[in-house]
């Protein structure tokens, strides 16, 4: 694992500063410290194995959602097909063990096939390790025989850290690049189950650690043939529930629980002279992952990087774009303007940007800006293909039939259409032009958000121009937008760090519910009138039941009117988290002082009740069950008397 001790630098801050001042002339990645030496002491507890023979890769492309690997190690031995490159590799108790003797053994496993979008997820335990700075990682791209270079995602034991997590590098030289840092919400330490995964596409890749994404990259390094791999460096880490899945190219819609794609509006253009090297190279730093710049040809026909007509407010010159040679556009100082510090600067053929985006990072969202003939749309195509940077490049504009000739010459690029306001149907027009995002305005989407959804549902992603406000930011995160153009792609950056460490999202809490008013297992008298009820936390509702009626909260129960016996009183909770119940059984007893109190006001007239009373008094149950019988519906009332006769015969057969 590179190993860089250098703390982490604010990106928010790389916008302003002398710092950023002179960042076009800095250089893109922080080459590691060399590996520290740590004590061999690491223990193996699972035996060495050989190599399996490498299986033979299918011959058809996985489509999208295809799960090319999903292992859970439950054979007992190492799967066919993958190879143990360096160091100790077993498979035991349903885990695969990889360990690592020591901080300069990179111990590998290959297994996989060449994808270029995909999803790797594993569940990663390390068991023990020789210091917080240990690590394990995901190979994004690596030989088959593990040979340099390979590229992969990185966890350290402390990965809290600032360069806890990392995508990195192992360059052809054998030497360590790591080209992004960062930290995950809680440590990884040891004898703790991780699920970590990350989504690559392309170059571009996004890190998760339990289901939190925590970092972004532009630079993964890709080969012609490198599959997947683990490693283990200075630790014995446990492996489990390994899975590769085939995705879509482009991976433009944001992930749940990822933050705001950045997407730097004509480069850093807050910071630096807009459209220029020196602004992509800001925004690069500042951690845009899109740099947008517009393009239009030159008199002689070169596609440049400007977005006005004319010359006039951005350089020292005048004159239409189109009414200038390349010649006369490379003399002009486009950075003057902006401040002294930017004198210099030119306005870059678009062939100039492509070399400084492949060789320096970055991926470009590319506006042709106005209307293009057919064969100017062919030379910037052109111009693309030459530069290799057909995966890189996203086109976008305001021009329908910019568009349908870019679908028609190149139909390899993503498409996105720019709009002031929505068409009456942006799903619709999405799908005439194959388009892989819409990019409305700010304003223009706010009157109708719900094509968010709309959209989302066709596979077509929203990146929304040009938004420099935090509130809006955060109402555009919330409404499920993809990615913001921003001015401020430092602050931007910055915003969603802040998004990455807030407090990952509880489930909702089980509700819980108990009887009230009634003890369970109470027995009671028909004196008594209990009151029933239940009392619940986290539920939306609560349904309360005596015998399996239900019954409102807060019941007064006339237990005159209840058969002797055992009775149930439950109560159901439902909330968000779930159901919850609880009951409580009763019993109503037949007693001479719940006779009486039924006799009593049981409405019978004057003489009735004397009479019953009387008998009462001198316990005689047998006549008081014959003369109620007798006098059902007529002195007493049929209820009552009901229960009356009941309870006088039980008490007589005690």
């Amino acid at each position: 694992m590179p190993i860089t001790h250098t703390p982490a630098r604010s990106r928010r801050a790389t916008m302003l500063g002398a710092a950023v001042l002179a960042a076009a002339v800095l250089p893109l990645t922080v080459a590691a410290a060399a590996p520290e030496n740590v004590p061999e002491n690491v223990p193996d507890n699972a035996s060495a194995t050989a190599a399996a023979p490498s299986a033979t890769a299918p011959k058809t492309a996985p489509k999208p959602g295809d799960v090319v690997v999903d292992e859970d190690f439950s054979s007992g031995r190492l799967p066919d097909g993958w190879t143990a490159v360096e160091g100790q590799w077993a498979v035991s108790g349903g885990r695969l063990y990889g360990n690592s003797t020591s901080s300069g053994q990179q111990s590998r496993i290959t297994f996989g096939r060449h994808l270029a979008d995909f999803r790797f997820e594993a569940t990663a335990r390390f068991e023990t390790a020789a210091d917080a700075a240990r690590w394990t990682a995901l190979g994004l791209d690596v030989p088959a025989d593990g040979a340099v270079p390979w590229s992969i995602a990185t966890m350290r034991t402390g990965t809290t850290a600032a360069n806890g997590i990392e995508f990195a590098q192992r360059t052809a030289a054998n030497a360590w690049n790591v080209t992004d840092t960062g930290s995950a919400p809680a440590a990884a330490g040891t004898g703790r189950d991780v699920k970590v995964a990350v989504e690559v596409h392309g170059s571009t890749a996004r890190w998760f650690f339990d289901g939190r994404e925590v970092l972004r990259t532009t630079r993964v390094q890709r080969s012609a043939d490198g599959g997947q791999a683990l490693l283990v460096n200075g630790a014995k880490v446990a492996f489990d529930d390994v899975r590769i899945t085939a995705l879509a190219p482009g991976g433009y819609l944001r992930p749940a629980g990822s933050p705001l794609t950045v997407i730097a509006h004509r480069g850093a253009s807050s910071a630096a002279p807009e459209n220029t090297l020196a602004s992509d190279e800001v925004a690069r730093r500042a951690g845009a992952e899109w740099i947008e710049n517009d393009v239009q040809p030159s008199k002689d026909g070169i596609p440049h990087v400007l977005h006005d007509d004319t010359v006039n407010r951005t350089t020292n010159g005048t004159g239409a774009i189109r009414g200038l040679t390349a010649a006369q556009l490379a003399a002009l100082d486009a950075g003057s303007w902006f401040a002294p510090q930017y004198a210099g600067a030119r306005i870059p053929t678009l062939a100039a940007q492509l070399d400084d985006l492949r060789t320096r990072g970055g991926k470009l969202l590319l506006e042709i800006k106005g209307a293009h003939t057919r064969d100017e749309v062919a030379r910037i195509v052109q111009d693309i293909r030459d530069h290799g940077m057909t995966d890189r490049v996203f086109v976008q504009s305001f021009e329908v039939d910019a568009l349908r000739h870019v679908r028609d010459l190149a139909p390899e690029l993503p498409r996105g259409l720019l709009r002031s306001t929505l068409d009456a149907d942006p799903v619709a027009i999405s799908a005439e032009l194959g388009l892989a995002a819409y990019n409305p305005s700010d304003a223009a989407l706010s009157a109708r958000p719900g094509v968010i959804a709309d959209l989302h549902k066709a596979g077509v992603a929203l990146m929304v121009w040009t938004v420099d406000a935090a509130n809006r930011w955060q109402s555009l995160e919330a409404a499920g937008v993809d990615g913001v153009i921003t001015n401020r792609p430092a602050e931007l950056a910055g915003w969603n760090s802040a998004f990455l460490q807030r407090p990952a999202p509880q489930p909702p809490a089980a509700p819980t519910v108990r009887i009230t008013g009634i003890a369970d297992g109470a027995t009671l008298d028909r004196a008594q009138t209990p009151l029933a009820g239940a009392a619940a936390t986290g539920a939306d509702t609560t349904v309360l039941t005596l015998d399996g009626t239900p019954l409102a909260d807060g019941t007064a129960l006339d237990l005159r009117t209840l058969p002797a016996g055992p009775h149930t009183l439950r109560a159901e909770a439902t909330g968000a988290g779930g159901k919850a119940t609880a009951s409580a059984a009763f019993t109503v007893a037949v007693t001479p002082t719940g006779l009486a109190h039924v006799i009593l006001t049981s409405k019978a007239d004057d003489n009735a009740v004397a009479t019953l009373t009387t008998m009462l008094a001198h316990g005689h149950w047998k006549q008081i069950a014959q003369w109620a019988d007798n006098q059902a519906g007529r002195s007493i009332p049929t209820a009552a008397a009901k229960t009356v006769v009941a309870d006088a015969n039980t008490l007589a057969a005690r």
